[in-house]
């Protein structure tokens, strides 16, 4: 009994450290840039590590060639006591230049979002440019800085921050 007081006693902060952690650590959003003119796809990742740890945390902006990468439809059904969960998305395999082998993978969207419309019309914009994107009546929303007054975790987490030359880099032609 006084063991099981004493590992809850120093198990449970830790593990209150490590879910507020994983909760106002993200980023507000993970962008991802398409420049059509370089050739190149600019991911705004973020990793997580161990849950007291600062190894493996934090942003991991990376830049990846367009002919590399390839689309991945995937689901997922999971058996419950009341009824099935079905889950669907779409990942972006980077893949060796010339080769099918995956280096990399990073997810475009998931669960239940319209992955497939995202990649048609990231396909659309890098082939044959911004005049091939529909045109929508309202501007894109700002997820980094249009936060709801509700959304306290969203608040709290951090400002996504290009370092100053791949923004540069990602925004202009070569």
């Amino acid at each position: 009994m006084a063991v099981m007081v004493i590992g809850g006693v120093i198990g449970l902060p830790i593990a209150g450290i490590g879910m507020l952690r994983t909760v106002i650590a993200p980023p507000r959003d993970e962008p991802i840039r398409f420049n059509r003119k370089r050739g190149k796809v600019y991911l705004y990742r973020f990793h997580s590590g161990g849950p007291l740890s600062r190894k493996g945390w934090g942003v991991v902006p990376v830049v990846f060639n367009w002919a590399d990468l390839r689309a991945e439809a995937w689901s997922r059904m999971a058996a419950t006591t009341s009824a099935p969960i079905f889950a669907w998305g779409v990942d972006i395999a980077v893949v060796e230049p010339g080769t099918n082998h995956v280096i990399d993978r990073f997810q475009l969207a998931g669960s239940n979002a319209n992955g497939e419309h995202m990649w048609a019309m990231a396909r659309a914009f890098m082939n044959q440019g911004p005049e091939a994107l529909p045109k929508y009546p309202r501007p894109p929303r700002d997820w980094n800085n249009d936060v709801p007054p509700y959304h306290l975790v969203l608040r709290l987490a951090p400002k996504v921050q290009w370092p100053a030359d791949m923004d540069r880099e990602s925004r202009t032609a070569p």
